[in-house]
C-alpha cells in the first residue's frame, strides 16, 4: 500500500496517543500499586492494552480477528506465536488473559512500567550468554505455570517481516521439553500493517489464528520441524488473504 501524508499524520495521531495513554494509565495505576496481586496487574494489563486496540481502530483504521480459539485449553500450555510486529507484544494479554510473557531484562528496569511488568508476574530473561538466556527464561516459565499462567514466547526471538526466511531459536525447544506441556501456535500476519522498525501504521484487518495444538512428549527436532511447518504454513495463508485484500 502507497505511503500518504495522511497515513502519517494518522501514525504520529496514534504514537502521541499512545504514549499518552500510557503514562495516564501508569500514573493512574501508581498510589494503587503496593496493594495490587499479580492478577490484579494483569486486569490492569488488559486493560491498558484493550485501549490500544481501540486507538489502533479510531486513529489508523486497524482492527483485529482472532480464529482458533477453540485450540487454547482451559490448563496451561505454551503459546509460541510468529512475530511480525508490535502489534502482537501490546494485544496478548487481551487475547489469553492469564499469560506471562518472555521479557528481555531492560524492559524490566524502566521505572514505574518495569514495575508493573514484573508485578505481573511476566519472566524476565537475561540476555546474555545464550545459555544463562535459556535457563532464565526455562526457570521463569516454571514459576508461572506452577500458578496457573500460560507462557507466550516468540520462538524467532525478534520482528521478522512477512517475506523473511523462517529463523526459528532453540530456546522453545527447551520450554517444550522442560515444562512438559502442549504448544499452541500461533500465526499471524501483523507485519503487512505495522511494519518492523516501521513508523507507519496501515488501516486493515489483522487475523491471529491459533492452531491445533503439539501435545508433549516428542522428540526435539520432530517437535521443532512440525512447530515451524505449521506457523509458517498458516502465516503465509493469513499474508496472502491479508495482500488480497488491498494491504
Amino acid at each position: 500500500m502507497p505511503a500518504s501524508p495522511l497515513l502519517g499524520l494518522r501514525a504520529l495521531l496514534f504514537n502521541v496517543l499512545f504514549y499518552l495513554w500510557t503514562a495516564v494509565t501508569c500514573l493512574v495505576v501508581l498510589p494503587a500499586f503496593p496493594l495490587l496481586s499479580p492478577a490484579g496487574m494483569r486486569r490492569v494489563a488488559r486493560f491498558w492494552e484493550r485501549g490500544i486496540l481501540v486507538l489502533l481502530k479510531v486513529v489508523v483504521g486497524l482492527d483485529y480477528e482472532v480464529r482458533g480459539r477453540e485450540h487454547l485449553p482451559r490448563e496451561p500450555v505454551i503459546i509460541a506465536s510468529k512475530h511480525q510486529s508490535a502489534w502482537e507484544t501490546l494485544v496478548f494479554h487481551v487475547l489469553v488473559p492469564e499469560l506471562a510473557v518472555g521479557l528481555k531484562e531492560e524492559l524490566t528496569r524502566i521505572p514505574v512500567f518495569g514495575w508493573y511488568l514484573m508485578r505481573a508476574q511476566n519472566i524476565r530473561i537475561d540476555r546474555g550468554a545464550a545459555a544463562k538466556a535459556i535457563r532464565s527464561l526455562v526457570e521463569g516459565a516454571k514459576a508461572a505455570t506452577a500458578n496457573g499462567l500460560s507462557v507466550l514466547i516468540f520462538p524467532e526471538g525478534t520482528r521478522r517481516a512477512p517475506d523473511d526466511p523462517p529463523d526459528y531459536k532453540p530456546g522453545v525447544a527447551a520450554l517444550y521439553a522442560a515444562l512438559k506441556l502442549p504448544v499452541v501456535p500461533v500465526a499471524l500476519n501483523s507485519g503487512l500493517f505495522w511494519r518492523r522498525r516501521g513508523f507507519l501504521k496501515y488501516p486493515g484487518r489483522v487475523v491471529v489464528e491459533f492452531l491445533e495444538p503439539i501435545p508433549p512428549g516428542l522428540d526435539r527436532k520432530i517437535f521443532m520441524q512440525i512447530l515451524e511447518e505449521r506457523i509458517e504454513t498458516a502465516t503465509a495463508r493469513l499474508v496472502a488473504e491479508g495482500r488480497r485484500s488491498g494491504t
